[in-house]
């Protein structure tokens, strides 16, 4: 390509001193270029004189081709420069349901108020489909409780949860955020999310060791579900806190499961081996700053 600049300046300016001005080079850097050009051509591309340049019937015949291969050169890294540039402007999370309706609309607008220059992208989907969409390229970064990362994927914990109990509340205001010890569900009617997902097998197994389990129970497969069930009176949930501001927005009473106290951390998951952008790592801090204050 360096060659083929050479050669066109050289063509089109007719003096080999004025070129590597224009090109901003030496005169034996510039001619050194055209010599090399010549040589793997096998063609003399310039008759030189001591008083012009001009070109040869090769050289003719090359101008066209060289003038168009690097005008389309141009065309393409400009197009993709600005391609580039607005990736790195734009950044594509994927998330659960209710991570996307209730935790993440608070946190996109505190990362708006500090980066307004970036644009957010937001895809919703069930665990499998976030893993996907990150695998497949389609988001820069998903979030969830991924209990192990799927192949081609690294994930990082950026927040912490700990189970709670939502029950029905009675007529009234709804009290603060209480503590309950797991003995507390036993005999109670309880709801739950399908007995293969992740979160649940760990839910059962807590539940298991106070005799709380019941296979034949209720299940949904999203959290708003249960909460919306769990309101309308048809029994108790156990779920992360992360789902305190879906809760907020029910007429629900939470408390805090000890005894043991148990919690799960929040991933984010990316494609490995892809370098993670500036607006991903400033994401990531206003995600991982905003987490707490969400989860209490």
């Amino acid at each position: 390509m360096r060659q083929m600049r050479a050669f066109l300046h050289v063509a089109r300016i007719g003096n080999f001193t004025r070129a590597a001005e224009q090109a901003h080079m030496t005169q034996a850097g510039l001619s050194t270029l055209v010599r090399e050009m010549e040589r793997q051509l096998g063609v003399r591309l310039f008759d030189r004189t001591t008083r012009m340049v001009g070109l040869t019937t090769a050289g003719r015949r090359l101008l066209p081709v060289v003038e168009r291969v690097l005008g389309e050169l141009e065309e393409v890294t400009g197009r993709l420069g600005a391609e580039g540039d607005a990736a790195r402007q734009t950044l594509r999370i994927a998330a659960t349901p209710l991570v996307s309706s209730h935790l993440l609309p608070q946190v996109f607008a505190r990362f708006r108020k500090s980066h307004p220059h970036i644009k957010l992208r937001l895809f919703d989907a069930d665990l499998r489909g976030v893993e996907a969409t990150v695998v497949e390229g389609q988001a820069d970064m998903g979030l969830g409780f991924f209990f192990k990362a799927a192949p081609g994927l690294e994930r990082l914990p950026v927040g912490h949860f700990q189970l709670m109990r939502v029950a029905a509340c009675d007529a009234g205001e709804v009290p603060p955020v209480g503590s309950v010890p797991w003995s507390s569900l036993q005999g109670a009617q309880l709801l739950g999310l399908p007995a293969s997902n992740p979160i649940q097998k760990l839910i059962d197994t807590h539940l298991a060791a106070v005799g709380a389990a019941d296979p034949d129970r209720l299940a949904f497969n999203f959290f708003g579900t249960l909460i919306a069930m769990v309101e309308a009176g048809f029994g108790s949930a156990v779920m992360p806190t992360f789902a305190l501001a879906a809760c907020r927005r029910h007429r629900v009473r939470t408390d805090l499961l000890a005894k043991p106290k148990v919690g799960l951390d929040f991933y984010r998951i990316t494609r490995r081996g892809v370098q993670e952008t500036e607006a991903a790592q400033a994401f990531c801090k206003t995600l991982v700053k905003a987490l707490p204050a969400l989860s209490r």
